[in-house]
């Protein structure tokens, strides 16, 4: 079908997102190394990885456990009994000329299906409820989770494929425990993948299966089809970032070729990651090229229904929706600074954290927010060699810092203002703001005696003030900002105010 210029806005999107679970010990079907990153290269091998006649698959059950998980926080239904199949193909990565992965034509086999995500809220679909939100995003349909083995890593000479006379294959990754999961082409824009692959990210720490920063932990390939037309599918995309902009790029070269009336074929394109734009690679594969049959050397699983769901639920970490809710309704925490929070895991183990040095949630959160990631922010922003990850130990960072400094304002033990200071010096000296506070003599006073005494020698001085106060009540606030003046706003502004009613209304 060719594009045209009547239907060329009709944009869709689908995902294939591939997530290593790092977090094991050991690959899918051996006992290599999970992490191969610190090997030499083809070190982290055996007969069973590389595929060697007469090796025999031995299944990984952690793994299995792991892509539950990941299936579950995705709102996907679970098998009974999970298979695997060959998907045959000869690419140089690819040790054994076929894929040990999962296939749905025969039967489910994945393990997980017919899930979904909501783009509105970033949580988790309700497939019992039907989506009337208006102005809502539609939600995202999981298509199918599966588990798989990784394949070899190819180096070449340069960053682009098509330029390069020789590669070298590295087999270390190949046989690393993989989830892909595949999406419906729910997608209508660009930042909205963005966005999807940021919550995955963020579900992924929160379930403790994967490390995102670890270099290709985390891989996408995009679907993109204008106006009904073929879908081209993008390979080959080093990060999200350029995930979204190779999208715009795909937009905009299918729209000119429908201008000019060309056909849309169906095709594998890699991303040129320097000059920024798409290039040919093959033509697509259909599912029957890759002539995928049931893998002879590992039988059905059984995995145990809903008793084996049920115990999983009881392994699984909190999830991010979890989390905000208990944040919302047990810690009165705003829904705005509640999401700030769980929108980090890292951030949000950090408030839990403080949260034992002092139990005020509120205040510790309001810290952390407004706070500690403005000055995190200030600091990222001034160092552009630093990474993307959340460094808070380069500023002194600590839960029980913020647990003190919530603790100092939240006692009226300093003013919000002179806090901001104490905090500031002790990020750049590492020094404990008690310390501080009784360093820099900003400790706030309290004692009734002491602030009537000053108050009476204020009124002492301008007498008129007392007849003032029958006609003016804002006179209290001038007089107290002459008490904050000559204490250097260490006074306990409450305090003072009550005492100044007091005074002026004995001196009526």
């Amino acid at each position: 079908m060719k594009l045209t210029t009547t239907n060329v806005e009709q944009l869709k999107i689908g995902l294939e997102i591939h997530c290593q679970l790092t977090n094991l010990n050991t690959k899918l079907f051996c006992n290599c190394l999970c992490n191969y990153r610190n090997s030499l290269p083809n070190e982290n091998t055996c007969p069973i990885c590389l595929g060697l006649p007469g090796s025999l698959p031995l299944l990984n059950r952690r793994a299995v456990e792991f892509a539950s998980m990941i299936c579950l926080a995705f709102g996907c239904d679970i098998p009974e009994k999970i298979s695997f199949y060959r998907k045959n193909y000869f690419y140089p990565d690819l040790p054994k000329n076929f894929q040990i992965t999962q296939y749905n034509s025969y039967e489910i086999s994945s393990i997980g299906v017919n899930g979904l995500y909501d783009l509105s809220t970033g949580l988790r679909g309700d497939k019992d409820t039907s989506y009337v939100n208006s102005g809502s995003k539609p939600p995202i349909r999981i298509t199918r989770i599966q588990l798989e083995e990784d394949p070899g890593k190819i180096v070449y000479e340069d960053d682009t494929p098509s330029n390069n006379s020789y590669s070298l294959i590295d087999y270390n990754r190949a046989g690393v425990a993989l989830v892909e999961i595949v999406t419906e082409p729910d997608f209508t824009e660009p930042s909205d993948v963005r966005l999807f692959l940021n919550e995955i990210i963020n579900i992924f720490e929160y379930l403790d299966v994967c490390d995102p920063n670890l270099e290709g932990a985390i891989r996408c390939d995009v679907n993109v089809s204008l106006g009904g037309g073929k879908k081209v599918e993008i390979k080959n995309i080093s990060s999200f970032k350029d995930v979204e902009k190779s999208i715009y790029y795909e937009i905009t070269r299918q729209k000119t070729m429908a201008m000019h009336d060309i056909t849309v074929q169906a095709e594998t394109r890699h991303w040129d990651e320097k000059r920024k734009i798409t290039i040919s690679a093959r033509s697509k594969e259909e599912e029957e090229d890759y002539k995928y049959f049931p893998e002879p050397d590992i039988p059905r699983i059984n995995l145990g229904g809903k008793i084996f769901v049920s115990k999983l639920r009881e392994q699984m970490n909190e999830l991010p929706r979890e989390r905000l809710d208990r944040y919302i309704n047990a810690f009165k925490i705003t829904p705005h600074t509640a999401r700030i929070l769980i929108n980090s895991k890292k951030i949000s183990d950090f408030f839990e954290e403080a949260l034992k040095f002092y139990d005020s949630p509120v205040e510790v959160s309001n810290w952390i927010v407004n706070e500690m990631l403005t000055k995190l922010n200030e600091s990222e922003k001034s160092d552009i060699s630093k990474s993307h990850s959340t460094d808070l130990s380069s500023l002194h960072l600590s839960p029980q810092l913020i647990a003190t400094m919530a603790r100092l304002v939240n006692e009226k033990n300093v003013n919000r203002k002179l806090a901001r200071e104490v905090f500031d010096t002790s990020l750049r000296t590492g020094e404990d703001p008690l310390e501080l506070v009784e360093k820099m003599d900003i400790g706030k006073i309290s004692d009734s005696d002491q602030i009537s005494d000053l108050i009476k020698k204020i009124i002492a001085k301008q007498p008129h003030l007392v007849k003032q106060y029958k006609n003016n009540p804002n006179v209290n606030n001038f007089i107290l900002g002459l008490v904050m003046k000559d204490t250097k706003g260490k006074a306990d502004p409450q305090v003072a105010m009550s005492l100044i009613k007091e005074i002026l209304s004995k001196g009526d």
